[in-house]
């Protein structure tokens, strides 16, 4: 299929200016150890490992079940100390071609945006990786594809002005280069074969883990785009309410924000090919049904990471391959990659970041489901899940409606939710009436927080009441307007 000549503006969205969050933040990126280098009034971070921040090198006691199940718990905090933190995924592209950008131009723009806007790059050997400002964290996913891990801030309000910031000092280096971002959960034209794959170690180990599950492994890899929300809890019976609540929702936020229509340039069946194929592998992907077990908390869910396959471990500046050894025989200092050693926490932060289930527990939760999207509809994931699960009435409400909810029920929301959407059905009900009835809980929730967030609801009102998502939309405007061609989408989805 070949490109159209599409004529673009100076830029795809005109963007608002907007002021830098200066809010301390929480990077979802940290460094076992860091070096810096002073240049003028920038510092390059040595890059050694996506660890906790200040953990040894080497494990100075022995790891036990009970100091990774009090890691856990460590994560618990007051109300008043909540935050919300928000990571989005978008693609690069050429304007003139269309085609996906090269590690070489996504390296020129990461050092475009660190000279011009005061960001530290992150270094792996000669590679540039990322920037960090403060905590926030600018990276390079497998494929490309350009993240912002944004900060625990206070408010939907600053979260949004952060996303737009970022985008602001994106674009005005991207096109000097003739380079746009554009918004969609799935890569919509080109093959694997034809994506950038970024230089980095870590992800060499994880691509081939994920190979020994066909294609769908690496296309989460490597052609997907997601919004993610990280938020906290305040107890153990705190946690466990919210992580059911997020799981049986998380079907209904993919339906929400279904956005990726396309595959190799054609509609692909699915209204979010992204979310069809986010379970591939039984260990470490999945609605996790032992989360509605009476007895879930906590140990139950450092006993299923402990039994997810590992895949590397970091030492001595290198990541070394442990694909499918035991993190219980790390712990017993009989892992065949490093014997002798055992893991720190750094080892233990690190394997879950490996792990990939709808929602995923750290010292806070992180909601995984939401395809991305315009901005509008980033900056309205947040506000769904934080209208939700951070109002007590709007939470209980949920726990109340999913009662009679079993696994299989949620499973079956998991697999038919990318294809027929909000016209799903749970025990009867159509998805889209029990969007409803969830919306109005998380407006309500919104709104006992007294900091008129609600209008980030806004985009999701139009999609509940039309039954219509983005990607019903780009189907129309592909099977008319665009004459079967999904070279629109191009500009349609550019920021």
């Amino acid at each position: 299929m070949g490109s159209l000549n599409l004529k673009w503006a100076s830029g795809c969205l005109a963007l608002g200016k907007v002021e830098s969050s200066k809010t301390t933040l929480r990077g979802s990126y940290a460094y076992d150890k860091f070096k810096r280098k002073e240049k003028g009034q920038r510092s390059v971070i040595v890059a050694t490992g996506p660890a906790i921040d200040h953990a040894p090198a080497i494990a100075e006691e022995p790891l036990t079940k009970e100091h990774l199940i009090h890691y856990m718990a460590s994560g618990c905090k007051p109300k008043q100390n909540w935050r919300i933190g928000t990571e989005h995924e978008k693609f690069g592209f050429e304007r003139k071609t269309l085609r996906s950008i090269n590690y070489e131009q996504l390296s020129a723009l990461l050092n475009g945006i660190a000279e011009r806007f005061d960001w530290e790059k992150i270094m792996e050997g000669d590679n540039i990786i990322g920037l960090r400002n403060d905590k926030q964290n600018i990276s390079l996913e497998r494929g490309g594809q350009f993240e912002l891990s944004g900060a625990p801030l206070k408010t939907l309000h600053q979260t949004c002005d952060e996303i737009n910031s970022h985008l602001y000092q994106a674009k005005t280096v991207a096109d000097e280069m003739g380079i746009a971002f554009m918004g969609l959960g799935y890569q919509p034209k080109w093959k694997l074969e034809d994506i950038v794959r970024v230089p980095k170690e870590r992800y060499n180990i994880l691509q081939n883990q994920l190979c020994k599950f066909g294609s769908p492994g690496v296309e989460i890899l490597i052609m997907t785009c997601s919004v993610q929300v990280n938020l906290d809890f305040s107890s153990e019976a705190d946690m466990v309410k919210k992580m059911r609540a997020g799981i049986a929702l998380q079907p209904l936020a993919a339906a929400l924000f279904a956005n990726s229509p396309f595959k190799d340039g054609v509609p692909s069946s699915y209204l979010t090919t992204r979310g069809h194929i986010g379970e591939f592998d039984k260990h470490r992907t999945g609605i996790l049904p032992f989360v509605f077990y009476d007895n879930f908390g906590f140990e139950q869910y450092v006993d299923y990471a402990l039994d997810v396959p590992m895949v590397f471990a970091y030492r001595e500046n290198k990541y070394i391959d442990c694909r499918d050894m035991s993190f219980r025989d790390f712990i017993a200092g009989k892992l065949p990659a490093i014997p002798g050693q055992v893991p720190t926490l750094a080892d233990w932060e690190n394997h879950l970041t490996t792990i990939f289930p709808e929602v995923r527990l750290k010292r806070y939760m992180e909601m995984r489901g939401a395809d991305n999207g315009p901005i509008d509809m980033i900056c309205a994931v947040p506000a769904f899940w934080v209208g939700l699960l951070y109002d007590e009435v709007s939470l209980q409400n949920v726990v109340d409606m999913i009662a009679d909810w079993t696994p299989e029920d949620i499973q079956n929301l998991r697999d038919m939710a990318p294809i027929t959407g909000l016209r799903t059905q749970v025990r009867g009900r159509l998805l889209r009436h029990i969007a409803e009835e969830v919306l109005k809980w998380a407006k309500e929730g919104l709104d006992r927080r007294c900091l008129s967030e609600s209008v980030f609801l806004d985009p999701l009102k139009e999609v509940v009441e039309t039954g219509l998502t983005q990607a019903h939309k780009l189907l129309e405007l592909y099977h008319t307007k665009w004459g079967n061609n999904v070279d629109h989408v191009f500009r349609e989805c550019c920021y």
